[in-house]
């Protein structure tokens, strides 16, 4: 077989999920993963190309059993060109990068502000450069297609020493869902030239502002705890009100830290087991008034951002809807959309209440804004960096 297949790798705390690219074509040819890794048993899924689906239970103690595991499913490896991976943020380190020690220690640097991304990728990286060598291993940062963003939208107003000795800036991240849907759009446009409010609603959630295919601004700050409330994670928060809780209140640093990252967003405001906006709406229905104020606390900070960028842009040509939670949620779309008819933005509610996991335009005929909902495909994204960086290094 040809050296021309890529595998995409996301791997999570507990959790290892694949796409096999066959490049340049873009097909896939095997999909699938491992999760609830270190668990009694593990459950996997394989979907490859022509065949049924398989899922099962297995034994799976760690990430380096679960690569394993995967490789004796796709019948080895030696005929991959490289493996690709999406890291979140590394210190001075952006775009599309070998997976060496270098890189790998810069990510480390960050690892106090992605707590929840940056040691498992770590890991698995080399995991991946331990047992195959000589297998290229490259990523394509999170942060890459905010890199051109101006420098007036990553500065924060601290000392400007912080930015330059220690790298305190805004960042952005869900850099490859973003690509890929505005991408995508323009495809579906057939123009290049759009101004673009992409709002990437899932787990975690950013919205971000594009103009002619290039990133102008972001719903994130520094890290992936800022911007929007997230599933369980704070979203924007007041710096002073942390320190009050910490050293005041005498809560102290790490049980602050853990519950701004793991007790807070929609999970910490409905005081619900859960931040699954699935759950969160039918608490909300069943009358649970803290529901009900963590969906409207939730969309109104969307809003904020979606006004925000109107202003910044002079209008939008194109909102587009992505992830788990916009594509699949008519009444959050709708709420979101409602009375923005000051800027000619009108919603087809027909169209809107169809639209599920799937293209559609959910605007009017006659609206202003074409408002659109377009699945993401961030592992697409992986593969065509992936395979641009081999082409190009060969």
């Amino acid at each position: 077989m040809k050296a021309n297949l890529i595998l995409v790798a996301n791997i999570g705390s507990t959790s290892f999920k694949f796409r096999l690219f066959e490049m340049p074509s873009e097909r896939v040819l095997a999909r699938g993963g491992v999760e609830r890794i270190g668990d009694a048993e593990s459950l996997y899924q394989f979907r490859v190309d022509g065949e049924p689906e398989r899922t099962g239970l297995a034994v799976i103690p760690d990430h380096e059993a679960a690569i394993a595991f995967v490789e004796k499913e796709l019948g080895g490896f030696s005929h991959l060109a490289a493996v690709g991976f999406k890291p979140v943020g590394a210190r001075d380190v952006s775009g599309t990068q070998w997976m060496d020690e270098r890189v790998l220690a810069a990510m480390e640097e960050f690892n106090t502000l992605f707590p929840a991304h940056n040691p498992p990728c770590i890991a698995g990286v080399r995991l991946f450069n331990k047992r195959y060598p000589s297998l290229p291993c490259i990523g394509t940062f999170e942060t890459a297609f905010y890199d051109d963003l101006p420098t007036a939208k990553t500065r924060y107003a601290v000392p400007l020493e912080w930015e330059s000795k220690y790298g305190i800036r805004r960042y952005g991240f869900h850099g490859a869902s973003h690509r890929y849907v505005t991408q995508r759009c323009a495809e579906l446009r057939g123009a290049e030239n759009l101004r673009i409010i992409s709002c990437h609603l899932g787990g975690s959630s950013s919205i971000a502002a594009v103009r002619d295919g290039k990133a102008v601004d972001s719903s994130w700050g520094m890290t992936p705890q800022s911007g929007l409330p997230q599933n369980n994670r704070v979203g924007d928060f007041d710096c002073f009100a942390l320190i009050y809780l910490a050293r005041d209140l005498g809560l102290g640093l790490d049980a602050v830290e853990h519950a701004l990252t793991t007790c807070s967003g929609l999970q910490g405001m409905s005081c619900l087991a859960t931040g699954d906006v699935r759950d969160i709406l039918l608490a909300a229905a069943a009358g649970n008034e803290e529901a009900r104020v963590a969906l409207d606390v939730f969309t109104g900070a969307i809003r904020k951002f979606i006004g925000q960028f109107l202003v910044e842009m002079n209008g939008a040509d194109v909102i587009v809807f992505t992830a788990g939670i916009a594509e699949n949620n008519a009444w959050l779309r709708e709420k979101i959309c409602a009375d923005l008819d000051f800027c000619g933005l009108e919603i087809d509610a027909e169209a809107n209440a169809m639209a599920s996991a799937h293209e559609a335009v959910i605007s009017t005929a006659r609206s202003k804004i074409e408002v659109r909902v377009i699945p993401t495909n961030e592992e697409l994204v992986i593969a065509r960096a992936v395979w641009a960086k081999l082409t190009h290094h060969h």
